[in-house]
């Protein structure tokens, strides 16, 4: 049997997303099965998810998806190479994955795999060092030098789902890991993008849930119903602003070091984000007054994220230290049966085990369970609000029909 390893946030899950398995199936075969390791309460962007990640791990399984884990905080929130290294890395650990399916705006897998070795090359390095000297993002200056060593790659950087396709193999070289790579290629509206014919993206969806909108032909009917429960209990979809007032109170409260032990906080960009959170009324103008020339607005927001949530930097070096499982099907039940004697970390499947971790893992499951005590401040339901919840949630179960 193949088992496909995937890496998501389902922010929310959408038809898109069940086409990706569909397809993947088509690949792999009809008895595929699929291991996501999916970003928690916080994701990639800097931002709080549309759903808990309990719900959305539910959403994944009642649709497709076999066994979800959660992606740690500090992978979670990190730059694109720190989340495709910590989830890759992990997806490997376990053991049992074959290979890794992604969705690509190219859906060329040769081209992804040439350009992610022309980018691992140390070669590349100075070329990128030089281009930085120009004051521009480290991702423009990346593509630059991609562009005058090999030129007919560059391209592949200009769109966001090739670039996360790249990191992941990327991270396969790096980390040697035993995962084939393959990738569907995505039709529809692009990643963060909306108004385009096929699916709409997580990003349309998100814009149309904060104003009120039903989404629900957007979604597979199993996902749909499980966030209309969300919803009915007071959890539904949240947003930044509903957690503006608690981030920025955090922020104010946080030194100067604070700020410079940041991921990515070089050349200056800590401090000015530390005097932007003196002066700034909310989240976007902090953002704003923060940025430079040569600092992408992600970065910041990034940052913004891992100040009030306690990351700092070096967290998320290397892979994460344990395995947290959200969600499984039946078939799920056993792939963990078979990973407990093949897995490199830990698996958690209660939530009192992460007493039994290393000093380090303890440290980074404490930081995502004090980070859920922060967005759940959101919910809409009062008693949905109290502190402690991620210390006493289990993975969902999902039963067949």
């Amino acid at each position: 049997m193949n088992i496909a390893g995937i890496v998501a946030e389902y922010n929310p899950f959408h038809s898109g997303h069940e086409y990706h398995l569909a397809k993947t199936r088509e690949l792999l075969g009809d008895d595929c099965a699929f291991v996501c390791v999916m970003s928690g309460d916080f994701v990639q962007r800097g931002e709080a998810a549309s759903f808990s990640k309990f719900a959305r791990a539910e959403a994944a399984c009642r649709c497709g998806a076999d066994l979800i884990f959660e992606l740690p905080l500090p992978w979670s929130i990190a730059s694109a190479e720190g989340f495709a290294r910590g989830a890759v890395g992990l997806l490997d650990a376990l053991g049992v994955c074959t290979h890794l399916s992604f969705g690509s705006e190219c859906g060329d897998i040769e081209l992804i795999k040439r350009t992610a070795m022309a980018l691992v090359d140390p070669a590349m390095n100075a070329t990128v060092k030089a281009e930085l000297g120009g004051g521009i993002s480290y991702a423009a200056a990346r593509q630059e030098a991609l562009r005058k060593k090999a030129p007919e790659l560059a391209a592949i950087l200009d769109t966001p789902n090739n670039i996360l396709a790249v990191e992941y193999v990327k991270a396969i070289y790096q980390e040697g890991a035993r995962l084939e790579p393959i990738t569907v290629q995505r039709f529809g509206a692009g990643h963060d993008q909306q108004g385009s014919a096929g699916p709409r993206s997580a990003a349309e969806i998100r814009s149309g849930l904060s104003q009120g909108a039903d989404m629900t032909d957007a979604m597979p009917a199993p996902a749909a119903a499980v966030f209309a429960r969300e919803e009915k209990a007071g959890r539904g979809y949240m947003s930044q602003e509903m957690l503006e007032t608690a981030i920025v109170s955090r922020l104010r409260m946080l030194d100067i070091e604070t700020f410079n032990r940041l991921p990515d906080a070089g050349g200056g960009v800590g401090t000015a984000l530390y005097n932007a959170v003196r002066e700034e009324p909310g989240l976007d103008a902090i953002a704003a007054a923060a940025k430079s020339r040569g600092c992408a607005m992600s970065r910041i927001r990034r940052m913004i994220m891992c100040a009030a949530l306690g990351v700092t930097a070096g967290m998320a070096d290397g892979i994460p230290p344990y395995a947290r499982v959200l969600a499984f099907s039946e078939k799920g039940r056993e792939i963990l049966k078979i990973s407990a004697g093949k897995t490199a970390v830990p698996i958690i499947t209660k939530p009192a085990d992460a007493h039994g971790l290393s000093a380090r893992g303890e440290a980074v499951f404490t930081t995502g369970a004090d980070a859920r005590d922060l967005y759940v401040l959101g919910c809409r339901a009062r008693e949905e609000r109290r502190g402690g919840t991620d210390w006493r949630a289990g993975p969902s179960i999902v039963q067949s029909d």
